[in-house]
């Protein structure tokens, strides 16, 4: 074999092998992005059939909400924050007057519980139990967290809050909150699901302090 054909099946036998290297490389590319895993979505994302219900999340004064058939006025919104964790509570109105609240927070899954207050009520938290209105409630959590609060609230627009939580068997609730330096108003409170509210938003719904 002359000088002349080596050197071009050599040059040949180069070229095979860098083509060859890059379709290697390619198809390594192309695997690793066929493989790369999606990031989470959002349980309430619009194509998501649960995004009928509306986005507990998202409730603000003005907005319309619908527990277990009864429908509610959401005259004011608190939102909490103790270090990294966040949470709120909605106050509201129903036809007759009667107010409740519900909080809603993420644990990490969304949970819903509504409250009645319960201004008779002559108990004072600390205890490791509590007994009122035949339950024994055991305590959960307590702690300080700071507020904002928005719409008709009857609260300063930012402040903070002392709270404890107690839980019953079964699930049923019993919490007591400190805003500022007033004395502790106390609530029961029971867990809803998510097919039993349904919200409707106010686009555009002015908020009141």
């Amino acid at each position: 074999m002359d000088g002349g054909l080596a050197y071009l099946v050599t040059a040949l036998g180069c070229l095979v092998g860098v083509a060859g290297v890059v379709i290697a490389v390619v198809a390594l590319r192309k695997g690793r992005s066929g493989t790369r895993p999606k990031a989470p979505g959002d349980p309430f994302r619009d194509t998501d059939a649960d995004a009928l219900r509306g986005d507990p999340r998202r409730l603000k004064p003005g907005d319309i909400v619908e527990i277990r058939g009864v429908s509610y006025a959401v005259r004011g919104s608190i939102h909490l924050v103790e270090g990294a964790w966040s949470w709120a509570e909605h106050l509201l109105d129903d036809a007759g007057g009667a107010k409740r609240w519900l909080s809603v927070e993420e644990d990490p899954d969304l949970e819903l519980v509504l409250w009645t207050a319960e201004p008779g009520a002559t108990i004072a938290p600390g205890a490791p139990t509590i007994d009122f209105d035949g339950r024994r409630y055991a305590w959960e959590e307590s702690g300080q967290a700071r507020y904002s609060a928005t719409g008709t609230t009857g609260l300063d627009p930012s402040g903070t809050v002392r709270y404890h939580d107690y839980r019953a068997q079964g699930g049923a609730r019993l919490a007591f909150e400190a805003y500022g330096e007033a004395g502790w108003e106390v609530g029961r409170g029971e867990q809803v699901h998510r097919p039993e509210v349904m919200i409707y938003p106010q686009a555009g719904a002015g908020e009141v302090k």
